[in-house]
């Protein structure tokens, strides 16, 4: 998991991490839509608040840090419960513990 901060939007002063962003700063920083990042606010799945009447919301950069960190642990945890499987293996007992392919004996 890396380990790097989070990039400030495009639009902040330079050399200056906000505190708080907003839902489409997040959607940049994630690489998704502001209406992706709002669902996962909706579900929980990424804590915000929400300042004022209007709805606006906001995600403290540290609530955006453990929730890429969640997602790095949920996604190893899928990825060993779903093992990929080459469609190109025949014989896929004929491996060893490292994954690599043991040379087997057809003449027999």
């Amino acid at each position: 998991m890396p380990d790097q901060p989070i990039e400030p939007p495009s639009d902040s002063p330079p050399g200056r991490t906000p505190r708080f962003l907003t839902l489409t700063d997040v959607a940049e920083i994630l690489n998704t839509s502001s209406a992706q990042v709002y669902a996962l606010v909706r579900r929980r799945d990424l804590k915000a608040i929400k300042i004022g009447g209007r709805g606006q919301w906001r995600v403290e950069t540290s609530e955006l840090e453990a929730f890429i960190a969640r997602m790095y642990d949920a996604t190893d945890v899928f990825i060993d419960e779903h093992p990929f499987e080459d469609p190109d293996d025949k014989d896929p007992a004929a491996k060893d513990a490292a994954g690599k392919e043991i040379e087997t004996d057809d003449r027999v």
